[in-house]
């Protein structure tokens, strides 16, 4: 089977089980950010990129701080990207290739808030988007209104081109953004201010994990 055929193949599946982005990229010359074993990884060439499209009428609901119906629904839909990364896990496997899930949202450093990988940075080796002033990764066509999870695999796929920033003047996130932690590029993202910002919301019981959304909610696509 061509690298073409199998692409098509298994974006076909994907998109039957309500995945909405659909990418595959080259992981081969970023694994020393994956913090997943050697051994394992070393097998590893490809990475495919799953995206499901989060409530807009739930997202519209945040102004300046996370809601609770927020917080219900960004644990759904990672429960829902878990369970379709799964099963695509098992279609590649049954083709008689690996397949090592990642998970929607799992925190491995938590002083870093970092995870086994970075899904917005392989979303954008895949094609699905761009890294946005919010430092997050924007799609043309969802802005930053959706959730990823990530599975590497060494199936022969053909890879996606990353596309062009194309934020351009939009700074809807810039004044949004509760914590000002939002600047005019992505490389000055304040992490420590959207931290203590996330810190606050959980303190103030609005949501049980540091989540926001409020630059998410202004971030529609186009």
């Amino acid at each position: 089977m061509s690298k073409v055929i199998a692409y098509n193949s298994l974006k076909k599946y994907c998109q039957g089980l309500g995945i909405e982005l659909f990418g595959v990229g080259d992981i081969s010359g970023i694994k020393e950010h994956i913090k997943v074993s050697k051994d394992v990884l070393e097998k590893l060439d490809m990475a495919v990129c799953l995206g499901v499209r989060l409530s807009s009428s739930i997202l519209e609901e945040i102004t300046s701080a996370p809601t609770r119906l927020y917080f219900h629904h960004y644990r759904t839909v990672n429960a829902f990207l878990d369970q379709s990364a799964l099963k695509v896990s098992n279609y590649i496997q049954s083709k008689g290739f690996r397949a090592l899930q990642i998970p929607a949202s799992i925190i491995v450093d938590w002083e870093n808030q970092t995870a086994h990988l970075s899904h917005r940075h392989l979303g954008v080796l895949s094609g699905l988007g761009w890294i946005g002033r919010n430092n997050l990764l924007v799609s043309k066509k969802l802005g930053s209104q959706f959730r990823l999870a990530t599975i590497l695999t060494d199936m022969p796929l053909k890879l996606d081109k990353p596309v062009r920033n194309s934020c351009n003047t939009c700074r809807l996130c810039v004044s949004a953004c509760p914590a000002k932690a939002i600047k005019d590029d992505s490389a000055s993202f304040d992490r420590i201010k959207c931290l203590e910002k996330l810190k606050e919301f959980q303190k103030q019981k609005l949501v049980d994990q540091y989540i926001c959304g409020v630059c998410v909610n202004v971030c529609k696509g186009k």
